[in-house]
């Protein structure tokens, strides 16, 4: 069992945060699947403070969804304990995560995400403020192991992490100027790993549960973050808890993976207005719709699908597709 502070997590298997990817929708189904804890898709602690409605959007989420955690990002101490405070008073998570990961240019270049990496007194100071500042609630850190490959810091930022009293560290062991390129460097978790006595979450190239045993095996890591391979693909998380109960998995069918479309686009009708239910549909289903003949055609008719009422049909018609499709 993984412990994050005062929180208790059947397995060690998390979701990851993803901008634009893990809305209210997403992580209900991934729960479903399988993940012990899902994260919100990271938010702006300026916009937090100003309460800005889109921001505060992002953020809302169920009780059915807990144990869950609000990812937050900012350039200084004073705004991201604020909103750290903020969100805590009104949503009350179970965990307030800070992202010092995200490589994208138009946060780093603010200072805010994993900018953090080449100034790690600011870090400090960032993330004692909301650890002051929420008391109780867990503060995890999820963050990259450098800038670039001539400065890795994250062994160095785990220790003063630690000892300002974080919970736990997610590391992601790809520099900012990778971006997503290449491989992730798994020897930085095993490092971090062995530097710190909090728990240490790795993530990156995990695709599988023969990954997910690699990498526990190789970095003695406390528990694993699937992001990106995720996508279109909740059924990773299934397939790694019946690996560790040693039951049998099989891939989904076609049929499975239509039913599921269908389900999403469901919580998306909800969850969102007419104009985000089909453009987030069209997202989603160019993820689940692939590795299958047709399945080209198949995404090209969804793109062209103009409201809700078109996708609802062209969804009866997959279903129908995928129950007659021979799997190869």
């Amino acid at each position: 069992m993984l412990e994050i502070g005062n929180i208790k997590l059947k397995t060690p298997l998390l979701l990851a945060p993803m901008a634009g990817i893990t809305d209210h929708p997403f992580r209900v189904i991934c729960k479903e699947f399988g993940a012990s804890i899902v994260y919100t898709e990271f938010v702006s602690a300026n916009g937090i403070i100003r309460e800005n409605q889109r921001t505060l959007d992002l953020i809302k989420f169920t009780d059915d969804e807990r144990p869950i955690g609000v990812q937050i990002f900012g350039e200084d101490p004073e705004s991201v304990s604020q909103s750290a405070l903020f969100l805590k008073k009104k949503y009350n998570p179970d965990i307030i995560d800070i992202n010092y990961g995200c490589p994208v240019p138009k946060v780093t270049k603010k200072g805010a995400g994993s900018a953090a990496m080449k100034d790690l007194c600011r870090m400090e100071e960032i993330t004692a403020a909301v650890v002051e500042a929420v008391g109780d609630t867990p503060v995890t850190v999820k963050m990259r192991a450098g800038w670039d490959e001539g400065n890795i810091v994250s062994a160095k930022a785990g220790e003063v992490l630690e000892k300002i009293g974080v919970k736990a560290i997610t590391l992601h062991p790809r520099t900012t100027k990778q971006q997503f390129r290449g491989l992730s460097d798994w020897n930085h978790i095993k490092e971090l790993k062995q530097t710190v006595n909090i728990p240490i979450i790795g993530n990156g190239d995990v695709k599988g549960y023969d990954d997910y045993m690699r990498m526990i095996d190789e970095t003695n890591c406390d528990g694993v973050m699937i992001a990106r391979a995720a996508m279109g693909n909740p059924w990773i998380f299934k397939s790694i808890l019946c690996g560790l109960e040693g039951k049998p998995y099989k891939n989904p069918t076609l049929e499975e993976k239509t039913l599921l479309c269908k389900k999403h686009f469901h919580l998306l009708k909800d969850a969102k207005n007419e104009t985000q239910c089909v453009n987030l549909s069209k997202k989603h289903f160019g993820y689940y719709l692939k590795g299958f003949n047709k399945a080209s055609d198949w995404r090209i008719k969804f793109m062209k699908a103009n409201n809700v009422n078109e996708v609802e049909e062209l969804l009866d018609e997959l279903i129908k597709y995928g129950a007659a499709y021979k799997e190869e």
